[in-house]
C-alpha cells in the first residue's frame, strides 16, 4: 500500500490527536454500566402514525362510536411529534429535508385526524391537498392500504392478498424472502386471513383522500407476459380462494403460521425484534383469540412499548435497538484511537473495552435460526443487531464484532478464542454463490419476488452487497485469512465485478454510494489489493470529485431514487466514510484528505461529539431511512485515528 510521501502539517496532526482524545472521552462517557453502547435509532413519522393506528386496534370505540383510549395523552404527544416534521407543502418526508412522500403523508393524515385534528384544521387541509397532488390515497404503498383495510378505510379488493398458505407451499418459498419480510407477512397473513373490520369512531372516514375517478385496485402498465402481470392475476385467484377455497386447508395454514410466529417470538425482543412484525404479532394474537392477559400477548405488548421514547412532553418510537452494532463499531473505533493517542490510552479505556468484550461474548448466538434452512450443517454462531434476536444473527454485525475483538481482550481469553473460531466458520458458511455476503441469508435473490403485489416496500430480498462484503473481507483479514484463501478471492472478485462505471459501489445499508465505496475499499485494502489498480484509482477519483466546499462530504437519500449519487450538505459520518475510503485506496496525503480532516476537526463540538441532522443509515432503500445517533461520533473517530496512523507510518 502507498504510505505518506508528502509532508503532513504537524499542526493538523496535533489537532487530529486532540480531536481523537475529545471524541474518545465522549464515547467512553456513554458506555452503559453493563458494558455496551446503544444509541438512539430514529426514523420518520410513520412509526408514530402506526402507533396511533395500533391504539385504535387495541382500544376500539365504545358502542356509541366514542373513542376515549387510555393512551390518549401518549396519542396526543405522538401527534405533536408528527406535526413537528411537516413539510411546507403540507406533506411528510421519509428523511430529514426530503420531499413529501405519499405513504408517510397518508399515514400522518389518518393519525392526526384520529388524534382529533378537524378536517378544516389548516395543517390537515394542507396535508390533504398535498396527498391529492401526489395522486391520492390510491398511490400509497400496499402496507399502508392493508393497515387501513383492517378498519374498512380502504377496500379489501384494492389490497394485496397475503395468504397463510405460503407456509404450505413446497420448496420452502417463505425462505426465499428476506428475513424481515418473513416476519411481517406471516403475522400479517394471520390477520388478513381473518379479514377483520375493526370499528372506527362514529363518522370517521378517509373519503376525502381518494382521487376521484381513480381505481382502487392495482395499476399495471406492464405487458401481458411479465411477472408483474402474472402476480396480479394470481392475486385475483387468491381472492377467489379466500371466498370459495377449502376451509380446512386455510385452517391448517393459519395454524402453521401461528406455530411459526410463536416459535420466533421466543429468544427475541418480540417477533423479528423490529417494529412492524412486533405490531402485527399482537394483532395476530388478537384475531386468534388470545386473551388480553395471556402471557405471550402481555410480553409482546411489553416488548413493543419498550421501543417508545416518552419523557412526558415528546414521544417517538425507535424501529428497534442497536446495541451490538453500536458496541462493535464504537469499540473498534476506540481501539483504533488507543493505538495512536497516548492520552486516550488509559486504564479506564482498556477497562471499558474489556467490559464491552465480555458483554459481546455473552451475546454470541448458539441456536439455529432461519439461516440454517439453507445451511443446516453449520454450527450456530454470530451476533444479532439487537439485545436478543437469536433467530436472526446477521453477517454485518458478526463481521464487525470480529473486527472489534482484535482490540478487546475478554476476561476469559480461551472462551473468546473459541467464539472467534465459531464466528469465523459461520461467516465463511454464509457467503453466497456470487462471492458476496448479504445481511441475514445466503442466495436470497429470487428477483421475480420483487414483482408480487405486496413487494412495494422494496425489501422482499436480502441480496449480497458491497458494504457487507467489504466488511466481511476486512474481518477475515484481521483474523489471518489472505487473498489466497478461496472465499476471500471470491469476495475480491465480487467487489471488482460490482463496481459502478463511475468508480463507486452501491451501499445497501448506509446512504449510499459513499458508504458502499468506503467499505468496499476497506475490504480490498485489507486483502492487500494494489492501490495502483484502475478500479481503486477510479474509486478514489470519484470520492475526491464529490467533496463539498467546506471540506466535508454529504449524500442525500435521494441517491437511491436516482440510482446514482445525489449531493447533500456535509455530514460527519459521510465525511468520515469518504476519508476512510480515500485512505484505504492509498490516498493519504492529498489536499482532499487534509481538507476533510480539517472539516472534522473544526466541526467537532466542545463536548467531543458532532452534530448530524440528516439520515445516513438505510433500512429499506427508497422507503425507510435511519438516523444512528452515534454514527456522527464513532465514524469520525475511526477516520481521525486512521489519518494519524497512516501519517505516522511515513
Amino acid at each position: 500500500m502507498t504510505t505518506l510521501t508528502h509532508h503532513v502539517s504537524e499542526v493538523l496532526l496535533t489537532a487530529s490527536r486532540q480531536s481523537i482524545d475529545r471524541a474518545a472521552d465522549k464515547f467512553l462517557s456513554l458506555q452503559h454500566p453493563d458494558g455496551y453502547w446503544c444509541a438512539l435509532l430514529t426514523a420518520d413519522t410513520t412509526l408514530e402514525s402506526d402507533y396511533i393506528l395500533f391504539q385504535l386496534w387495541l382500544h376500539p370505540p365504545d358502542a356509541d362510536g366514542k373513542w376515549n383510549p387510555p393512551s390518549r395523552g401518549k396519542i396526543g404527544r405522538a401527534a405533536q411529534r408528527i406535526l413537528s416534521q411537516q413539510n411546507a407543502d403540507g406533506g411528510f418526508p421519509i428523511y430529514a429535508k426530503g420531499p413529501s412522500e405519499i405513504s408517510a403523508s397518508v399515514k400522518a393524515y389518518f393519525a392526526l385526524k384520529l388524534a382529533g385534528a378537524g378536517i378544516e384544521d389548516g395543517r390537515l387541509a394542507r396535508l390533504r391537498e398535498c396527498i391529492l397532488a401526489l395522486g391520492g390515497i390510491q398511490n400509497a404503498n400496499s402496507y399502508t392500504k392493508v393497515n387501513l383495510s383492517l378498519f374498512d378505510l380502504y377496500p379489501r379488493e384494492g389490497t394485496p392478498s397475503i395468504p397463510p398458505e405460503i407456509l404450505l407451499l413446497p420448496g420452502k418459498m417463505l425462505y426465499q424472502m428476506s428475513s424481515w419480510t418473513r416476519a411481517i407477512i406471516v403475522s400479517l397473513a394471520i390477520v388478513h386471513a381473518h379479514d377483520p373490520k375493526r370499528p372506527v369512531p362514529a363518522g370517521f372516514n378517509l373519503d376525502e383522500l381518494f382521487m376521484p375517478g381513480k381505481a382502487v385496485a392495482f395499476e399495471n402498465t406492464d405487458p401481458w407476459l411479465s411477472w408483474r402481470t402474472t402476480f396480479i392475476h394470481s392475486d385475483r385467484i387468491l381472492k377467489l380462494w379466500e371466498r370459495y377455497g377449502f376451509a380446512r386447508i386455510r385452517r391448517d395454514a393459519i395454524r402453521k403460521c401461528e406455530h411459526w410466529m410463536l416459535e420466533r417470538m421466543k429468544h427475541s425482543e418480540g417477533l423479528g425484534a423490529i417494529y412492524p412484525p412486533m405490531q402485527y404479532s399482537v394483532m395476530a394474537l388478537d384475531v386468534l383469540g388470545y386473551a388480553k392477559d395471556h402471557p405471550v400477548r402481555v410480553e409482546a405488548i411489553r416488548q413493543f412499548d419498550r421501543l417508545m421514547v416518552d419523557d412526558g412532553e415528546t414521544l417517538f418510537f425507535q424501529p428497534c435497538f442497536s446495541p451490538v452494532w453500536d458496541t462493535a463499531i464504537g469499540s473498534y473505533a476506540l481501539g483504533e484511537a488507543l493505538e495512536v493517542s497516548p492520552r486516550a490510552y488509559t486504564a479506564d479505556a482498556r477497562a471499558a473495552l474489556n467490559r464491552a468484550a465480555d458483554w459481546l461474548q455473552r451475546r454470541e448466538i448458539h441456536r439455529k435460526g432461519d439461516w440454517s434452512v439453507k445451511r443446516p450443517d453449520t454450527e450456530p454462531s454470530g451476533w444479532a443487531f439487537e439485545f436478543e434476536n437469536d433467530w436472526y444473527p446477521d453477517i454485518d454485525d458478526t463481521a464487525m464484532v470480529l473486527l472489534a475483538l482484535q482490540h478487546m481482550p475478554a476476561t476469559d481469553t480461551e472462551a473468546q478464542a473459541a467464539t472467534r473460531r465459531r464466528a469465523l466458520d459461520w461467516l465463511l458458511a454464509m457467503q453466497s454463490k456470487d462471492g458476496g455476503w448479504a445481511a441475514f441469508d445466503v442466495d436470497n435473490n429470487w428477483e421475480i419476488l420483487k414483482h408480487v403485489p405486496f413487494a412495494d416496500h422494496n425489501a422482499m430480498l436480502d441480496p449480497t452487497c458491497a458494504d457487507i462484503t467489504g466488511r466481511a473481507l476486512e474481518a477475515l483479514a484481521a483474523n489471518g485469512f489472505g487473498r489466497d484463501f478461496p472465499a476471500c478471492q471470491r469476495g475480491i472478485d465480487y467487489l471488482i465485478q460490482t463496481q459502478g462505471d463511475d468508480g463507486s459501489w452501491y451501499g445497501r445499508w448506509g446512504v449510499a454510494y459513499l458508504y458502499g465505496t468506503c467499505f468496499a475499499l476497506r475490504g480490498l485494502r485489507a486483502m492487500n489489493e494494489d492501490d495502483h489498480e484502475p478500479h481503486i484509482q477510479r474509486a478514489n477519483e470519484w470520492i475526491r470529485s464529490l467533496q463539498n466546499a467546506d471540506g466535508g462530504w454529504g449524500e442525500s437519500c435521494a441517491s437511491y431514487d436516482q440510482n446514482g449519487y445525489v449531493p447533500a450538505e456535509s455530514t460527519p459520518s459521510q465525511s468520515a466514510w469518504a476519508l476512510m475510503g480515500l485512505m484505504a485506496g492509498g490516498d493519504t496525503y492529498s489536499s482532499s484528505v487534509q481538507n476533510g480532516i480539517k472539516y472534522l476537526v473544526k466541526t467537532q463540538r466542545e463536548d467531543g461529539d458532532w452534530s448530524e441532522e440528516l439520515a445516513t443509515g438505510t433500512g429499506f432503500p427508497k422507503v425507510f431511512y435511519l438516523n444512528y445517533h452515534y454514527y456522527r461520533l464513532y465514524f469520525p473517530l475511526m477516520a481521525l485515528a486512521m489519518f494519524v496512523k497512516v501519517s505516522e507510518s511515513d
